[in-house]
């Protein structure tokens, strides 16, 4: 087994809530560099700032309360995104309260980083771990 990294590096999963978009904005342009070696996935608005602003290339999905946030976790669930940073606002009602939380839930069930503040974001992006292959996780059991 090749247990290099992949040539387009991490498959990172970037979403912000509309409180919270200057500061996924601000964080990424402090970061730009380290984020330009991974892949990176977004919900529509989020991307779209962060290619319109920062030039990133973003695979972008639907918009969260569309279905964005469900796409996305689907990909984790399929093992196709490796990290997640959620900025969430916690002070703020979301009709798409569900998704938010099946989103959160899929990322912990995998087992795959998840940042949801700007300081926990910065912690996993500098992190020496991110370099490495991923390792190899025993499969989810499916509860019938």
């Amino acid at each position: 087994m090749d247990d290099a990294l992949p040539a387009h590096g991490r498959r990172i999963a970037l979403i912000a809530h509309d409180n919270k978009k200057q500061d996924m904005l601000e964080w990424a342009r402090s970061n730009q560099p380290l984020l330009a070696r991974h892949e990176l996935f977004a919900t529509a608005t989020t991307g779209r700032l962060l290619i319109d602003q920062l030039g990133l290339p973003v695979t972008c999905f639907r918009s969260g309360p569309l279905g964005g946030d469900q796409q996305i976790g689907a990909r984790i669930a399929e093992g196709e995104i490796d990290m997640l940073v959620f900025l969430w606002d916690p002070l703020e009602p979301h009709p798409h309260d569900p998704d938010v939380k099946a989103l959160l839930r899929v990322a912990v069930v995998c087992n795959i980083p998840v940042a949801c503040n700007r300081s926990t974001a910065d912690y996993l992006i500098s992190s020496p771990l991110l370099a490495e292959a991923p390792a190899a996780l025993p499969a989810v059991a499916t509860v019938g």
